[in-house]
């Protein structure tokens, strides 16, 4: 087996400040980027992710928002725009023709919001993700109250970034999105609904693939994550 070329690579963003994407190289012109999670960063399941995309003749690529792993930033800091112009440099760094954007919890919002602006998205895969606000409902109200929600990783959010949050309806999505969407989404999860995905499914306007699996919280096991890819990748051939 040929292997595999990962090159890292630092992008830079706003304010002199920059993220830390890795390219998992793939002789095509096929393309995939991946979308962190809230509370997580481009390791341990990306890399498997990226590699299993390589597998399939894509090139891939996975980074890090700022104020997450290796790219710089406070977390606290940053908003949903602040994920959105991350993307939008990472993909701009690599230019490709078009790409799928594949996104996990959190970052399916920001790749859902992405591909309304970026032409060049062909295709939106999706994990669990958080489309409508009210997923993070019980956080805004710890804001409220508290001024701050801090989560046992030690990183807080603030207003700053509910004031931010609010610019960002998945109404706008529904009236927008033209490109075909698969969203996966475990029936037990209990930090974003499943009911969620099931109406943002209803509501899109496009070509919509929903797969529930059974048993599932909000992380899937090595084994559903696997079918998970399988999955994904048959359905980008066909789409």
């Amino acid at each position: 087996m040929t292997a595999m070329t990962e090159t890292d690579v630092r992008v830079s963003v706003a304010d002199d400040e920059s993220v830390v994407a890795v390219h998992h190289e793939a002789p095509s012109d096929d393309w995939i980027a991946f979308c962190h999670g809230f509370l997580s960063d481009k390791t341990g399941s990306y890399e498997h992710r990226c590699r299993r995309a390589v597998e399939r003749g894509y090139n891939a690529v996975r980074f890090d928002f700022r104020g997450c792993g290796e790219s710089d930033g406070q977390f606290v800091e940053q908003t949903l725009s602040d994920k959105l112009a991350d993307l939008q440099a990472v993909v701009d760094h690599f230019d490709p023709p078009s790409l799928a954007l594949f996104g996990s919890s959190f970052g399916g919002k920001v790749a859902f919001h992405t591909a309304v602006r970026d032409e060049r998205v062909e295709a939106v895969v999706t994990r669990a993700p958080v489309t409508y606000n009210d997923a993070f409902d019980e956080y805004r109200s710890i804001v409220a109250d508290e001024g701050e929600c801090r989560f046992d990783t030690g990183d807080r959010i603030d207003q700053r970034f509910f004031d931010d949050f609010d610019a960002y309806p998945f109404a706008d999505v529904e009236a927008s999105l033209s490109v075909p969407v698969a969203i996966f989404h475990g029936d037990t999860d209990d930090s974003v609904p499943v009911d969620f995905s099931f109406e943002a499914a209803s509501n899109l306007e496009t070509d919509v693939l929903l797969e529930t699996f059974a048993g599932e919280g909000h992380r899937f096991s090595r084994d559903a994550e696997d079918r998970l890819l399988d999955r994904t990748f048959h359905w980008l051939e066909t789409v």
